[in-house]
C-alpha cells in the first residue's frame, strides 16, 4: 500500500489515552468475561451432574459421567468455538468487525440460558441437550476471540495497544473467578436451605432434588454481565481501519474518529486516492501471503496449540488433580453440594492467587518487556514449574505435602497467564494485514482451540491410573507422566515462540508491512 499512513490513521496511532479507549475495553472484556465464565463453569459443575444423573442404586460410591459422556460435556464448547473463531474470523473480515459483533454475543446469551434449562430429568434427555446447546454456545464464544482482539488493536495508539488489548484479555480471569464465587455463593445457600448427609450415610438424600436446580443456576448466571454490554457494543462505530483500508470510505472512518477523539481530522485527497489506487488484493495463503506473513501464521497458531494444550488441560481437570493429590475429602464422605462448594472454593484459590494476577501482570508489562520476551519468559517458567510438580509428584501428594503442590501449581497458572496464554491473544492482532487481520487471528486460535480439545480429551483419559484406573477409563501413563507430557508441550512452545515477531510500539500498517511493495520496498 502506499508508503505514507492516512493521517485518521496517524491520530489513532498518536492518540493520547482517554475514555473511549476504557469504554472499548470494559465493552469488549466483558465479552471475555462471559466467555471464560461459560467455557470453564462446566469443570465445576461436571462432578454434581455425575452425582445426579449417574449414581446407581446401592453402589458404594457416589456416580460420575461416564468416560465418553464426561469427554462430551468437557469438550463439545471447546469444538464449537473452534468453529466459530473460524466462521467468525472470516466473516469479521468480510461484512465489518461491528457487523457480527452483537450476533456473537445474543448467539451466547440464549445459549447459555438454553443450556441451564436442558431437558427433563434423566441422564440421556439432559446431557443430550446440554451438549447441544453448549456447542452453539461455543460457537458464539468463538466469534468474540477474533473480533474483541481486532476491534481493541485497530482502537487503539500504538504505544499502549498492547495494554488495551491485554486487558481485554485480562477480564477471562475475573470471568473464571466469578464462576467460582458463583458455584460458592449458590452451593452455600442451597447446602444451608437444604441440610444433606454424607453420601455414605444416605446416598439418596446426600443429593436431594435441589442439587438439580443448582447447576442450571450456576451454568446460566453468565448471561447477566453480557447481555448489559450489548447496547454498548451495537454503539460502537466500525474501526478506522476497517473502514478506511477495506471498504475504502476515508470519508466516514475519518468522521467516526474525529467524533471518537473529540478532535478535528482532514485528509488529503491525494493520499487518499493513491491509498485506494494501490491497494493490496492477494490473499490468506497466496504467494504473496507466504512470503511475507507464513512465519508469522506458523508461530502464532503453533504456539497458541501447545499453550492450549497445557492450560486446558490443567484448568477443566482441576478439579480432579485436587482430588488425586488430596486437597478435597473423597467424595463418599460428602454430600453433593459439599463437594461442589469445596471444589469451587480450591479452584477459587487457585484464580485469585494465580490466575487473575498473571493476567494483569501481562497488562502492566506487556508494553515494556514486549511481546516477544513475555511469551518465552512464560513457557520457560511453565515448564519449569510443571517439571517441579511432576519430579517429586509422590512425595508432593503425601498428607502435609499439599501446599508445596498447590504453589507450584498456582505458579504454573500464573506464568501462563504472565506470558503465552495472553501473548498468544495479542500478537495476531498485530501482525496481520487490515483484510485479513480478523481471518488469521481466528486461525489462530482455532489452532488454540484444537489443542485445547486435545488437552481436554486426552489428559482425562491419558491421566489414569496405570493399575487402578477410574471406573468406566481404561489405564493410563498416571498423573505423574501426564505432567511430565505437559512440561514437554510448553518447551516446544518456548521454541515455537523464537519465530514470534515483537510489535511493541510499532503501528499496525508497519508490522504488517501495508506500506511495503512485493519487493520490500515502500510503494
Amino acid at each position: 500500500m502506499a508508503g505514507e499512513q492516512l493521517n485518521v490513521l496517524k491520530a489513532l496511532d498518536q492518540a493520547k489515552t482517554q475514555w473511549y479507549h476504557f469504554s472499548a475495553v470494559v465493552i469488549a472484556g466483558m465479552g471475555f468475561f462471559t466467555d471464560a465464565y461459560d467455557l470453564f463453569c462446566i469443570s465445576l459443575v461436571t462432578r454434581l451432574l455425575g452425582r445426579i444423573y449417574y449414581t446407581e442404586a446401592g453402589s458404594n460410591e457416589p456416580g460420575h459421567l461416564p468416560a465418553n459422556v464426561s469427554a462430551a460435556v468437557n469438550g463439545v464448547a471447546l469444538c464449537g468455538t473452534l468453529a466459530g473463531q473460524l466462521f467468525f474470523g472470516w466473516l469479521g473480515d468480510k461484512l465489518g468487525r461491528k457487523s457480527v459483533y452483537g450476533f456473537t454475543l445474543i448467539l451466547m446469551v440464549l445459549c447459555s440460558i438454553a443450556s441451564g434449562l436442558s431437558f427433563g430429568h434423566e441422564a440421556k434427555g439432559v446431557i443430550g441437550t446440554l451438549c447441544f446447546f453448549r456447542f452453539w454456545l461455543g460457537f458464539g464464544v468463538g466469534g468474540d476471540y477474533p473480533l474483541s482482539a481486532t476491534i481493541m488493536s485497530e482502537y487503539a495508539n500504538k504505544k499502549t495497544r498492547g495494554t488495551f488489548i491485554a486487558a481485554v484479555f485480562a477480564m477471562q480471569g475475573f470471568g473464571i473467578l466469578f464462576g467460582t464465587i458463583v458455584t460458592i455463593v449458590v452451593s452455600s445457600a442451597f447446602r444451608n436451605a437444604f441440610p444433606a448427609p454424607p453420601f455414605y450415610i444416605d446416598a439418596t438424600s446426600s443429593i436431594g432434588p435441589e442439587a438439580d436446580y443448582v447447576w442450571r443456576i450456576i451454568v446460566m448466571f453468565g448471561t447477566i454481565p453480557a447481555a448489559l454490554t450489548y447496547y454498548w457494543r451495537m454503539k460502537m462505530p466500525e474501526t478506522a481501519r476497517y473502514t478506511a483500508l477495506i471498504t475504502r470510505n476515508t470519508k466516514q472512518a475519518t468522521a467516526d474518529m474525529s467524533r471518537v477523539l473529540n478532535k478535528d481530522i482532514t485528509e488529503e485527497e491525494e493520499k487518499v486516492q493513491l491509498q485506494v489506487a494501490s491497494g493490496d488484493t492477494w490473499g490468506l495463503f497466496s504467494r504473496q501471503f507466504m512470503s511475507r506473513h507464513g512465519l508469522h501464521l506458523l508461530a502464532t497458531t503453533s504456539t497458541w496449540f501447545l499453550l492450549d494444550v497445557a492450560f486446558y488441560s490443567q484448568n477443566l481437570f482441576q478439579k480432579d488433580i485436587f482430588t488425586k493429590v488430596g486437597w478435597i475429602p473423597p467424595a463418599r464422605t460428602m454430600s453433593a453440594l459439599e463437594e461442589l462448594y469445596r471444589i469451587a472454593r480450591a479452584q477459587a484459590l487457585i484464580a485469585l492467587c494465580g490466575t487473575v494476577p498473571g493476567y494483569w501482570f501481562t497488562v502492566a508489562f506487556i508494553d515494556i518487556i514486549g511481546r516477544f520476551w513475555i511469551q518465552l519468559m512464560g513457557f520457560a517458567m511453565m515448564t519449569i514449574f510443571m517439571l517441579a510438580i511432576a519430579v517429586p509428584y509422590d512425595y508432593l501428594v503425601k498428607p502435609g505435602h499439599h501446599t508445596g503442590f498447590v504453589v507450584l501449581y498456582g505458579l504454573t497458572f500464573f506464568f501462563a497467564n504472565f506470558g503465552p496464554n495472553s501473548t498468544t491473544f495479542i500478537v495476531p492482532a498485530e501482525i496481520f494485514p487490515a483484510r485479513l487481520r480478523s481471518t488469521c487471528h481466528g486461525v489462530s486460535a482455532a489452532a488454540g482451540k484444537a489443542g485445547a480439545i486435545i488437552g481436554a480429551f486426552g489428559f482425562l483419559y491419558a491421566s489414569q491410573d496405570q493399575k487402578k484406573p477410574d471406573k468406566g477409563y481404561s489405564a493410563g501413563i498416571g498423573m505423574r507422566n501426564a505432567l511430565f507430557v505437559l512440561a514437554g508441550t510448553n518447551f516446544l512452545g518456548l521454541l515455537f515462540s523464537l519465530l514470534v515477531p515483537e510489535s511493541k510500539g510499532r503501528s499496525l500498517e508497519e508490522i504488517s508491512k501495508e506500506n511495503v511493495g512485493d519487493d520490500g520496498t515502500e510503494a
